[in-house]
């Protein structure tokens, strides 16, 4: 397996999954800032190359954790070498302008990411927000024309590790804030694409939050629905009922259930005192793992024929 942008934080994660993985070798770890350099991880010294002076063809699959917009040209380089991709940034990914490329939402896309060559590996809010409302709509509970609110809080890992100031400690700690208002976050445009391939009628309202923590997101999902539902979880109990890395909880997920893990817990509660039925889903992951890394291991798994849970903490 190879890395582009492993100095990154899913970069990082993306490595150590591989050097812990029992079926998978890590054959090259770039990254062009701190190329010449060592890193140390999963308790080995990785030394991280530059892009330009890998050879594509050493490995089965590389893995694509570059930062937005410049991932789909090296895609594109893996692809001549004749060597299967995941991407991980939102170069690929629905509503972005590219067609045809399976769509590594591995849960509800599993067919057709285990014959793939390319995968769009999803982002880590679309990953926490669309395995949510998955089962909803598959048995038409919510209602025509509805609005979905999604607002979701990340860790400041979500942000990357290039230095800003709005992410130093000073500003981070004891503080918390919404982002990318006005349903203008770069993941919503996945997420609406994603919604209308279902053939869904509703509009999604998606707002973003920073939490002083370094990892995980909970998001809290309103959905209007077309008729009342007697056992709040039985969509997903029903839809995800054989999932290694789906729970379904009687209990409010929290960050601390999921962190450090490759799974999306989800809880669900009737909202009362409304004029009609609605309700309050509540979805927790951890970002680098099942919303980023995790997933695109879990994703490679499959492409190349192996155990899909070989390798990922559950």
């Amino acid at each position: 397996m190879g890395v582009l942008g492993a100095s990154g934080y899913a970069g990082r994660e993306l490595s150590a999954l591989i050097l812990r993985h029992p079926m998978l070798s890590l054959a090259f770890a770039a990254a062009n800032e701190q190329r010449g350099t060592t890193a140390r991880i999963a308790g080995r010294d990785v030394p991280f190359i530059a892009a330009d002076d890998v050879s594509l063809s050493q490995a089965e699959l590389v893995f694509s954790a570059l930062p937005h917009g410049a991932s789909k040209e090296w895609v594109g380089r893996i692809r001549e070498a004749g060597v299967r991709a995941i991407d991980l940034s939102a170069d690929l990914r629905p509503g972005n302008g590219c067609e045809g490329i399976a769509y590594g939402l591995t849960e509800l896309n599993r067919e057709s990411v285990r014959g793939a060559s390319l995968v769009a590996n999803p982002g880590c809010y679309p990953t926490s927000i669309l395995v949510a409302l998955a089962p909803l709509f598959e048995r038409g509970l919510v209602a025509d024309g509805a609005t979905i609110i999604a607002n979701s809080a990340s860790g400041v890992s979500g942000a990357g590790n290039s230095p800003k100031r709005e992410l130093l400690f000073g500003e981070i700690a004891e503080n918390y804030r919404a982002y990318g208002v006005g349903n203008t976050h770069r993941h919503l445009n996945e997420m609406s694409a994603t919604l209308q391939s279902w053939g869904a009628n509703a509009d999604l309202v998606f707002t973003p939050h920073l939490l002083p923590v370094a990892r995980g997101i909970l998001s809290t999902i309103t959905v209007p629905l077309s008729r009342p539902i007697d056992d709040v979880l039985a969509p997903w109990r029903e839809a995800y009922a054989n999932e290694p890395f789906i729970e379904v909880s009687d209990e409010q997920p929290t960050l601390r259930d999921v962190v450090y893990r490759n799974v999306v817990r989800i809880g669900a509660t009737a909202i009362a005192a409304t004029r009609t039925p609605m309700l309050l889903v509540t979805s927790a992951i951890d970002n680098l793992l099942k919303g980023a890394a995790g997933q695109a291991v879990q994703n490679a798994n499959l492409m190349l024929g192996l155990d899909e849970t070989a390798g990922l903490p559950a």
